[in-house]
This record gives structure tokens, C-alpha cells and sequence, in this order.
């Protein structure tokens, strides 16, 4: 206990003392703690612009930031605090497009409008933003004491009652459970998870020579990573919104807010009212938070739907949907939660659960020194493990930003409420410009432009097609590391064909993934 002790308080130094950005009166200020609040004010002014969304951001961010501060581990935390404060501030400022103007930027601000909006309407949205605000930092609060106590505990199961066959079935039970959960059937979720795998088997491997390269010489280096991954899910996104906006023939429809209230802001007795709102969401969300590839629109689906079941057996309460309260506190509180709860599954075992997580995976396998998995929280005698006082660096970024997203969140929200109003159809077009000049930073290299821009095509034809994206990302991250504790494990069973069935666990592991994919990836 006094040796984890120890390594919290490396971490907290780490980012208190670590290398300062400037010095104001003699006091340097650390370069990690300015990125996370110019990451917070970034992700709450994307998060209210309708069309752009936290990954998004998190996609564009990462080249830039890596060019900026190189591959040095010093620059772990910086670029961890920066990707950390976008993705809370984005989970915030979603709330004020949803609120404002009736536009939810995400499918799980759906549900925000519900209550956000007529609430607005009736002229109190500073109290509907102040009520988002208060249950979306709650919720998120909750998630990262899920995430600091069940990271580590999750960690020291797998690292000590898991060996290599074991952990190659666990990770086959991750991409089998991604592509069962997602999209509308499992058929599909397979085939986005077999075309991850198929693109980065390309030209890696230990074999002599590169494989399915198909003879050409600019595949023998692989596909880039960061070409693949912001392709299918940022570029492609941006080609799905931009055909559907023309389809539309319109950008935004913006509907005018009345004027506001006198009584406008929070009442007495909505704290006491939402609570049981908040609470609850909280859990919900952190539950599904925790299962990889769940994301936070069935949390907020759910707990709104537990919410109204809750309002009806009340009659004298106001329903959801009319204005009330609890409907944006359960909503709220719900997807702000799955939030810390899907870095559980990235840091104790190395397996991305959402988007944002995808892209943190990517910045430490871009920086190095840092490998998410069991490994991280391992504590070696007589030495100091440097994964571990970062791990403990992230958890102390996490906590200042929902210190930050407390106090000084409300005020920013509010004051990004007109960015709502730019059309995407100008925003997009940049955004799609800025990306592709992020990633010709990052790879310096044209292939690496026109492989984005392919799965830019791909990702656009798998959304037409009804096809999940996620699992195609989360597939193709988990390649390298299925393949590489196949190898091992079979090489350590003496080049036993049968190694996965080697032992109890990993048979039952097996057993789960065939469930996962027979009884939950029935057409949705």
C-alpha cells in the first residue's frame, strides 16, 4: 500500500512539476496543466458546434500535437492532457447546441433535446444549461472513481491468472463482443471487424517478405495507422454529413430561442430534484462505459427511458419531454459517465472501448514508452516502473479537469452557445483541410494523404451501407496484439495447433465470445 502511495504522488509531480510551458512571476506553469485547460476550452467550443464531435477534434489534435512535442516520454502527459480535456469538455459543451437551438451534434444529445429545448423555450435556458452542466460533470465524476479503482484491480487479475493462451482468447472475446454489440447485426459487425484485421495484416508480420501486398512496392511499409484509422472514422464521417447536408439542400436550421426569463437560472430544489436522476444515470453510464465497443447513446437511451418510468408512477410530476428537469439531469449524468468507465478495458488490458479511446491508444503508440495492458500497473522490486507514475499522471489530469469542468465549465458552455450557428457546410470543408494537413504533418508522405482519403471513401461507403465503423478501427489497433500473443503462445506450447484450448480459461473464453456473437448480434 505504501509502494502505491508512492507511485500516486510521483504521479500528481509528475504533472505539477513536470517541464513548464512559461513563467509568470517567477513560477513556471506546467506545460501538461495549460494543455488540459486549452483542451477543455477546446472540447467544450467543439462539442457546441453541431457537426463536430470530441474525436473528431481528438483526430486533428494528435499529429499537431506530436509534431509539436515530439516522441520523447516527456511528452506523454502534455499530449494525454490535451486529448484528456477534449474529450471532457466535448461531452459538456454537447449539451449546448441540444439546449439552444434544438440540435443534437451527437445521437446521445438526442435525448437532451427533449427536455433542453423546450425548457429553453420557455425561456429559462441558462438554468437547462446550469442543469446539463451540473449532472454532466457529476456523471463524469463518478465514471473516473469507477476507472481509479477498477483499472488497477482489473489489471492485477489479468496479469496474474491469465497467461498467453489466455490473453489471445480475451482479446478474440473483445473483437467478437464489438462486432456482435454493433451495428445492426452481426454479419456486419464481422465484416467491419474481418476488413480491420485484413488491412493491417498488410505487409507486417515476422515472414520474409511483406504479405498481401499484391506486388506493389508502396504497400511493402503497411498501411499507416493514422491514415487508416482517421479515414474510416473522421473522414468518412465528414463525406456522410457533407452528402447529407447537400441532399438537404440546407446547413443549419436554427430555431429561435424566446426571450429569457426573470426566473431563469437554478431554483430552489432542483439540486434535491435531479439527484436521484443524476445518480442513477451515473451508474448506468458506467456500467456500459465498461463493456468495449457500448457507447454512451445506449446509456442515455436507457437511463431517459428509466427516467419516465420513474415520472409516470409519480402523477403529480412533471412528464418528461414537457421541460422537465430530470429528463436532461438522466440524460446528462448518463453519457457523461461512459466516458472514464471506457478507459477500464484501454489501460488494464490495452483494448479501446470507444473513439476517444481509440485515439489515446494512438498517442501512446505514437510517442512510446507508455503500453496500455496489464503491464502498466505492475510494481517490480527494487526498481521504478515509469508506466505506471504516467497511469497515475492521467488520473491526476482527469481529476483537475472535472475540478475545472466544476467551476469555470457552466461559464464556458455558455459563452460557446453561438457557435451553433456556423453553418457546417463552411466548417466541414476546413475541417476536412485541417485533418488532411495534420496527418501530411504527422507522415510527411503524399501515400499517407491518399490512403486517408480512400478510407475517407470506405468509411463513407460503410456508413451508406449500414456497416459500424468502430469495430473496423478497433480491429485493426488489436491486429498486432492478437497476432503477436498467438505467436508466443504457440511457440511457448512447443508449436501446439490446439494452444487456445489449452487450458479451462481460455475454453471458456472462447465459449464467451461464440455466445456474444450468437445471442447478442441478432438484427437490431
Amino acid at each position: 500500500m505504501t509502494e502505491m502511495l508512492h507511485y500516486v504522488w510521483l504521479g500528481i509531480l509528475s504533472v505539477f512539476q513536470g517541464p513548464a510551458i512559461l513563467e509568470i512571476a517567477g513560477v513556471g506553469l506546467p506545460v501538461a496543466l495549460v494543455m488540459l485547460v486549452a483542451g477543455l476550452i477546446t472540447g467544450i467550443a467543439v462539442g457546441a458546434t453541431p457537426g463536430l464531435a470530441g474525436p473528431m477534434a481528438m483526430a486533428i489534435s494528435l499529429p499537431l500535437l506530436i509534431s509539436a512535442f515530439g516522441f520523447t516520454p516527456d511528452a506523454l502527459l502534455p499530449v494525454f492532457g490535451f486529448l484528456i480535456g477534449i474529450m471532457k469538455g466535448a461531452t459538456l459543451g454537447g449539451a449546448v447546441p441540444a439546449i439552444l437551438f434544438n440540435l443534437p451534434g451527437t445521437p446521445d444529445a438526442m435525448m437532451t433535446t427533449l427536455d433542453g429545448f423546450p425548457m429553453a423555450q420557455r425561456g429559462q435556458p441558462r438554468r437547462a444549461l446550469r442543469i446539463a452542466q451540473l449532472s454532466s460533470v457529476a456523471g463524469d465524476t463518478f465514471s473516473d472513481l469507477v476507472l481509479f479503482i477498477c483499472a488497477p484491480f482489473l489489471a492485477v487479475v489479468v496479469e496474474a491468472y491469465l497467461d498467453l493462451p489466455e490473453k489471445t482468447a480475451l482479446l478474440i472475446l473483445s473483437i467478437s463482443f464489438v462486432a456482435a454489440v454493433m451495428g445492426r447485426s452481426v454479419g456486419k459487425g464481422l465484416l467491419s471487424v474481418s476488413l480491420g484485421l485484413l488491412v493491417a495484416y498488410i505487409a507486417t508480420g515476422n515472414d520474409l517478405s511483406p504479405r498481401l501486398t499484391l506486388g506493389f512496392d508502396v504497400l511493402q511499409s503497411g498501411i499507416p495507422l493514422i491514415a487508416a484509422v482517421l479515414g474510416v472514422l473522421i473522414v468518412g464521417e465528414i463525406f456522410a454529413t457533407l452528402e447529407r447536408l447537400w441532399l438537404d439542400n440546407h446547413a443549419l436550421d436554427v430555431i429561435p430561442v424566446e426571450k429569457r426569463s426573470t426566473q431563469d437560472g437554478l431554483q430552489p430544489g432542483d439540486i434535491r430534484r435531479i439527484s436521484p436522476y443524476v445518480g442513477r444515470g451515473a451508474v448506468i453510464g458506467a456500467l456500459i462505459g465498461a463493456l468495449p465497443g457500448v457507447g454512451s447513446t445506449l446509456a442515455a437511451t436507457l437511463s431517459y427511458t428509466m427516467a419516465a418510468r420513474r415520472i409516470k408512477r409519480h402523477p403529480q410530476a412533471q412528464p418528461l419531454g414537457t421541460g422537465a428537469p430530470e429528463g436532461i439531469a438522466a440524460t446528462e449524468a448518463a453519457n457523461s459517465a461512459v466516458s472514464g468507465a471506457n478507459l477500464i478495458p484501454v489501460l488494464s488490458l490495452g483494448i479501446p472501448g470507444n473513439a476517444a479511446a481509440v485515439f489515446l491508444i494512438l498517442a501512446a503508440d505514437s510517442i512510446g514508452g507508455f503500453n496500455p495492458g496489464p503491464g502498466v500497473f505492475s510494481m517490480p522490486d527494487g526498481a521504478l516502473n515509469p508506466q505506471l507514475v504516467t497511469v497515475f499522471g492521467i488520473f491526476t489530469l482527469m481529476s483537475l479537469g472535472n475540478v475545472l469542468n466544476w467551476t469555470v465549465g457552466g461559464g464556458v458552455m455558455r459563452a460557446m452557445g453561438g457557435l451553433a450557428k456556423i453553418p457546417a457546410t463552411r466548417l466541414l470543408p476546413v475541417v476536412l483541410l485541417v485533418s488532411l494537413t495534420a496527418i501530411y504533418v504527422q507522415e510527411t508522405s503524399m501515400f499517407a494523404i491518399w490512403s486517408t482519403l480512400a478510407f475517407g471513401v470506405l468509411g463513407w461507403a460503410m456508413r451508406k451501407l449500414a456497416v459500424p465503423v468502430l469495430p473496423f478501427v478497433i480491429a485493426f489497433i488489436l491486429a498486432g496484439p492478437i497476432e503477436r500473443s498467438a505467436r508466443e503462445a504457440f511457440a511457448a506450447s512447443g508449436a501446439d495447433p490446439w494452444f487456445l484450448f489449452s487450458s479451462p480459461t481460455s475454453v471458456i473464453l472462447l465459449l464467451l465470445a461464440l455466445a456474444a456473437l450468437m445471442f447478442l448480434g441478432r438484427e437490431r
